[in-house]
């Protein structure tokens, strides 16, 4: 067996070819993917070579953990799984290529205990699954933030499920007056436009870990800070004004199934939505392009590639 896959040669070296496939286990599925979405955090560090060192990690790599289709087949231990719409968060099926992610291909073959059966009318939108579970961890991990830094769309997740469970709306600071524009529910500023500096929990999803110190003379004492982007730099702060307030620093790492119980759980009672989070679509034969659009266009939120029609 295999397959279509977009293939990260080097850095900034995007193709999209045939790989070979491991054979299919007892306890596998075979997944038909429909939708693939594009990190901008994670897999921008792929794409520029800037990745900090992880265990697998090397080229040619296979990118991708937002994956949605159908099973259609499936090893002797998982038929029950058969037909079923599903979410897959990466693969590691390749023969001649890594993968650390391993979920922007056509077919994908994993454990059947990685698959989370989701609504087929999800279509597209079922792809940001991993992404709003990962705020919910965040958010789940202690108290909700009333002030989160960034409105892409990690930023935009955290709003809304603070808002979701219940929690006063927060403030969310921009410096892009393209993602301030809007009506969202809560408030978007730049952060020259606001005065506070009394903040309990503010909570980081621009990645931004120079600004640490900036951030850490917003808040009230005793507050504490989440760093729940991805940091390729070293991170460090000034002591003195930390020590002042008594500052409490977490991180926020990846999302476990508990939280993407509790996401689902919000959509299906109409607590949380994910419209109007993807702006922009392409099919893989474009992944250069998309992937470009993806990292350097501020307009785009979130990339995602169609599969549906690729041979």
């Amino acid at each position: 067996m295999d397959t279509v896959a977009v293939v990260l040669e080097g850095p900034e070296k995007i193709a999209v070819r045939h790989l070979d496939l491991n054979p299919v286990r007892e306890d596998d599925i075979v997944v038909e993917v429909a939708f693939s979405g594009i990190s901008t955090g994670t897999e921008r560090l792929l794409w520029s070579g800037r990745m900090p060192q992880f265990p697998g990690m090397g080229y040619p790599l296979v990118p991708g953990y937002e994956s949605v289709g159908r099973v259609i087949e499936t090893g002797a231990n998982a038929r029950h799984r058969l037909g079923e719409y599903v979410f897959l968060p990466g693969a590691t099926c390749y023969k001649d290529a890594r993968g650390l992610f391993g979920g922007a291909a056509r077919t994908l073959i994993a454990p059947s205990a990685r698959a989370i059966q989701i609504q087929e009318r999800l279509g597209a939108r079922g792809v940001l699954l991993a992404l709003a579970a990962t705020a919910h961890h965040a958010i789940a991990g202690g108290t909700p933030p009333d002030l989160i830094i960034g409105h892409g769309v990690l930023g935009r997740l955290l709003a809304r499920i603070t808002v979701a469970m219940g929690a006063p709306a927060p403030t969310v600071w921009d410096v892009n007056p393209v993602r301030r524009a809007g009506s969202f529910g809560y408030p978007v500023l730049d952060p020259e436009e606001d005065e506070r500096k009394d903040y309990t929990t503010i909570m980081d999803a621009s990645g931004a870990g120079a600004l640490l110190d900036t951030f850490v003379k917003r808040l009230a004492k005793g507050g504490e800070i989440v760093l729940a982007g991805f940091y390729e730099e070293r991170l460090s702060f000034d002591f003195v004004p930390t020590f002042m307030r008594e500052a409490r620093f977490r991180v926020a790492a990846e999302w476990k199934s508990e939280d993407l119980q509790a996401t689902q759980a919000l959509m299906r009672f109409g607590r949380l939505s994910l419209d109007e989070l993807i702006t922009h679509e392409h099919v893989p034969e474009d992944a250069e392009d998309a992937y470009a659009t993806a990292f350097t266009d501020s307009a785009c939120l979130k990339m995602v590639l169609d599969w549906r029609h690729c041979a």
